[in-house]
């Protein structure tokens, strides 16, 4: 079945992980393309920030909301907030993702370590997909899913970061799994897999140890490296 294009100018978008890095940076391409965004954050600082920042630029297009991928039904309730005050979602970017807190043997990792990962890269994705989907479908609106996946296992296994690139792997084939279901069911509905490129970028990612939530700590020390600044990550690589 062909899909419906869809035109980004005046459409509905929310962004998850939107309040810096490569979120931030789809967050602006779609204001510059007249879309009006709303961007969805865990760190609320950080949200409140952006917000303020691309709303001197682009005044009245850009909302934020607070929100946490991995809980099911705070993604529920962004949707909902979403529909009551626009009324439709055309593009849902689910962006945010964490890393895996550090490379090692995979057998020697916590069951932290992987309810941590997984549940932002994984479950953050599958949370966005069943609360917004339904909705798109119903509203009969065009629509296009957007799922960040990495060259990091959605190309190719890293033997030095099993975690993450497993759970990458993991999204690149729901995204194809998902888009194959959604164009049998509706021409104006389909999604994509986004694979960041251009070599390494502050993101982020090498700090989202940040935002990992105590019950998610680690109980025995595990072998995951602590959070380091992108020229950290940088230095070891050169």
């Amino acid at each position: 079945m062909t899909t419906t294009p869809l035109e980004v100018a005046g459409s509905v978008a929310v962004v998850t992980g939107g309040a810096n890095g490569i979120g931030r940076g789809i967050v602006r391409a779609l204001l510059e393309a007249d879309a009006t965004v709303v961007v969805a954050d865990i760190e609320l600082n950080v949200l409140d920030t952006t917000v303020a920042a691309l709303s001197a630029s682009f005044p009245g297009r850009v909302s934020g909301i607070m929100a946490d991928v991995s809980d099911d039904q705070s993604m529920d309730s962004l949707a909902d907030q979403v529909f009551t005050v626009h009324g439709r979602c055309n593009l849902l970017y689910n962006n945010a993702g964490v890393g895996s807190g550090g490379g090692g043997r995979i057998w020697t990792h916590e069951p932290n370590d992987w309810r941590w990962c997984y549940g932002v890269n994984v479950f953050g994705v599958a949370n966005g997909i069943m609360a917004f989907v339904p909705r798109m479908l119903e509203s009969g609106e065009p629509g296009h899913v957007v799922n960040t996946s990495s060259g990091d296992g959605g190309f190719a296994p890293v033997p030095s970061a099993g975690l993450y690139a497993s759970s990458k792997a993991a999204v690149s084939c729901m995204t194809e799994t998902l888009d194959h279901q959604l164009r049998a069911e509706s021409e104006a509905m389909g999604a994509s897999v986004f694979y960041p490129s251009g070599g390494l970028m502050d993101t982020g990612l090498f700090t989202s140890q940040r935002n990992r939530p105590t019950d998610l700590e680690r109980v025995r020390g595990g072998t995951g490296r602590k959070s380091m600044s992108f020229a950290e990550m940088k230095d070891r690589l050169e």
